[in-house]
């Protein structure tokens, strides 16, 4: 029948995860510093063994083998030491029993703070010897808790720690969130071993198509560089290690649904599978897809390729705030410098020429194009070195004379219509005149006032007879004559004279 003690280790075992052997280990180690605090000399080596089966314990001190005991309690005789010890020899070390009768409050305290102590600490290190081995691994946890600083996430036998500088900006954590996560590093701290998780990592990536696409995982497929801006935008290149394998459509998979997996895990980030390639320049090529590419330039020494896309594409090839061509920069490992078709033309085109010792303008004409249309384009595109300036013969260019009009004739300038009160035309050969302020405002005066009478007119023939009758009655009342001084000395007088003027008013 099992004692409660042992049922207790049991359940220690069980809520702890820890083996029956740690916790075990770690009760002995209590209960001998709880009985040499109680019972032994502090100096004195004592140790502590439990019976897994019955849950009994006994104490050992160890004690060394003399021919004559001068100390009981550090000391034993060789005829002791035999019985218990066949082998024993003078000056050796022997263990032996001294398990006391019972132990006192303070014994107890401490083999329980000892107790919880040894187990935290074993329980550290199960968690060590479970995650030392699975840095640069991915693992799938749940948000634990979420703090300012930091995200805990519980991977089930430890927790994992998720700093700010790990996160994705554009990512929400809640509780009880289900998330894969990259292991970065897994170190032993003061409090514990410290597993450091990352959702920014480029190699999380990595990881995550060598679980979406078995061509990966089996080596099949290689993937070279990787490109990444967490919460945006993703490149990848990849390589086919057989012959007719497609690496971009194992990657994408069929309709998409391989890739879709890995973007909907990293939240939506897009990313683009390209095509590695040996050759520079069909890799940067591939690298500035979905853009596409005239010609590439490059010079090895600097690592600067001179990248030209049609004009019409230049903003897709250089992306949003320049990203498309910053991610081919950081997966190629080139700078790139992306111009237009029309400007890549025009430099190509527009190149400086160099004047000879002795060259003459018109042998330069003869061998530019462009200067033969026009010779003051010849000057502008000529340039001479001033060492050779001097040794230069440059012929004279011929002076273009105007031609003369062979008949004088007079000339009509078209004078515009809100300038007709300033400018006043003259026949040829006549003298300026002076003209008045009234002269000039007279006439438009004039003309509006006849053209405000022509717009009434217009309007009481479109209105018609009737119409007109009707305007006159209105105002009818409005005409009313002044009455005389001498009609108001009569108050009979000036009511018919009212009557009179309003009956005699048209």
């Amino acid at each position: 029948m099992k004692s409660d003690f042992l049922l207790a280790i049991t359940q220690l075992s069980a809520e702890k995860n820890l083996p029956r052997a740690v916790v075990f280990k770690a009760v002995e180690q209590a209960l001998a510093m709880a009985f040499k605090k109680e019972a032994f000399a502090a100096d004195q080596n004592v140790s502590v063994k439990i019976a897994p089966a019955t849950g009994d314990f006994k104490v050992y001190v160890q004690k060394k083998v003399v021919d004559e005991v001068a100390d009981p309690s550090r000391e034993i005789s060789l005829s002791d030491a035999l019985a218990m010890e066949p082998k024993a020899a003078v000056g050796a070390l022997v263990d032996v029993e001294a398990t006391p009768k019972s132990a006192g409050r303070i014994a107890a305290q401490t083999a329980k703070q000892v107790v919880l102590q040894r187990l935290r600490e074993a329980e550290r290190e199960v968690v060590y010897e479970e995650y030392v081995d699975k840095a640069g691994e991915i693992l799938s946890g749940v948000v634990q808790r979420v703090e300012p600083r930091q995200i805990t996430i519980n991977l089930g036998k430890g927790e994992a720690v998720l700093p700010m500088s790990e996160q994705v900006r554009t990512e929400r954590y809640r509780l009880g969130q289900r998330v894969k996560v990259y292991v970065v590093e897994v170190a032993k701290g003061v409090k514990g071993p410290q597993v450091i998780v990352s959702r920014s990592h480029r190699e999380l990536l990595r990881k995550l198509l060598e679980l979406e696409v078995p061509e990966v995982q089996r080596g099949v497929v290689e993937i070279k560089d990787i490109a990444r801006e967490p919460g945006s935008r993703s490149k990848v290149s990849v390589v086919a290690k057989q012959e007719k394998v497609d690496a971009v459509g194992s990657c994408v998979g069929l309709r998409g649904i391989r890739i879709q997996n890995v973007v909907n895990e990293l939240g939506g980030e897009k990313v683009d599978v390209v095509q590695w390639h040996s050759d520079p320049r069909v890799y940067i090529a591939n690298a500035l897809s979905p853009a596409p590419v005239i010609s590439v330039d490059i010079d090895p020494e600097q690592k600067v390729a001179q990248v030209v896309v049609p004009d019409r594409q230049l903003s897709l090839a250089i992306g949003k705030e320049g990203q498309n061509a910053r991610l081919a920069a950081k997966l190629t490992g080139w700078k790139v410098d992306l111009k237009g078709s029309s400007v890549a033309e025009a430099e190509r085109v527009v190149q400086p020429v160099a004047v000879a010792a002795g060259a003459t303008v018109p042998a330069i004409a003869q061998a530019t194009p462009s200067a033969v249309e026009a010779p003051v384009q010849v000057e502008a595109l000529v340039q001479v070195p001033v060492a050779a300036a001097a040794a230069a013969t440059v012929a004279p260019a011929p002076v273009m004379e105007p031609p003369s009009p062979a008949v004088e004739a007079p000339v009509e300038v078209a004078t515009p219509v809100e300038e007709e009160l300033v400018f006043i035309p003259q026949a040829p050969g006549e003298r300026p005149r002076i003209r008045f302020a009234e002269e000039l405002l007279g006439a438009p005066t004039r003309d509006l006032e006849a053209k405000g009478k022509g717009v009434k007119a217009t309007k009481a023939a479109k209105a018609g007879p009737k119409e007109a009758e009707r305007r006159r009655e209105l105002a009818a009342p409005v005409r009313k004559k002044r009455p005389r001084l001498a009609d108001l000395l009569n108050e009979e007088d000036l009511d018919s004279d009212i009557e009179v003027e309003h009956k005699a008013t048209p």
